[in-house]
């Protein structure tokens, strides 16, 4: 299925539109409309109606900055988690690099013996990309995220360990207030991936940056 939730659709056959807020199986969607109402529809009877740019099309086109080593930053990269702006019962994952590197990232999720590979892509210095996206409603269901991601630069910095983040959110992880996230111009749910304590100890990770602010 070449559809994904938060994207905008229209029916082909009647005059309907609406954001996808649910995979329900591998030949059917949830469309929720204007009026609030999931409507389930074959996904062969929908168009989509917005698209993003592919990521490879933006860094290709994107000049290579040079950034003296006072001023760059090494620190700072975070999973992000906000819910839809059309569709609050819907979650979108983001890579948030707050660093002067490039991130080489890959996600797989895993369920059981299932593995599937989700996203990879290159995340430039001081941007964000979704690359997650799932039901509210389903949290308990989530599968286990085996996120790993490189560090690049052309300058002449010592690239940083590679991170390796094998975790499942919870819902009790989402428990807590919300916070304002500037890359994202929304307020939600961090966990930062590149701090000491990730390579420790998922568990005292999590505590650390799921609290209240």
């Amino acid at each position: 299925m070449k559809f994904k939730l938060g994207e905008f659709v229209r029916f082909v056959d009647e005059n309907i539109e609406g954001y996808i807020t649910r995979i329900i199986d591998k030949d059917t969607i949830g469309v929720t409309d204007s009026n609030d109402f999931e409507i389930p529809v074959l996904a062969s009877k929908v168009t989509l109606v917005h698209d993003e740019i592919p990521e490879s099309d933006i860094v290709s086109n994107r000049p290579a900055i040079v950034i003296p080593e006072a001023q760059f930053i090494k620190d700072g990269v975070y999973l992000g988690l906000i819910t839809d702006q059309h569709s609050t019962s819907v979650a979108h994952f983001h890579l948030l690099n707050e660093t002067s590197f490039q991130l080489l990232a890959s996600l797989t999720t895993q369920k059981g013996d299932h593995y599937k590979g989700e996203f990879a892509a290159v995340i430039p210095a001081h941007s964000t990309k979704k690359i997650y996206s799932a039901q509210l409603a389903d949290i308990q269901i989530w599968p286990k995220f085996k996120l790993e991601i490189l560090f690049h630069t052309p300058a002449n910095v010592e690239p940083k360990a590679p991170i390796v983040y094998h975790e499942r959110i919870k819902g009790k992880d989402l428990s807590v207030a919300k916070e304002d996230i500037a890359l994202l111009k929304q307020k939600g749910w961090l966990i930062r991936l590149d701090a000491a304590e990730a390579l420790i100890d998922a568990e005292k990770l999590k505590e650390s940056f799921f609290k209240a602010p």
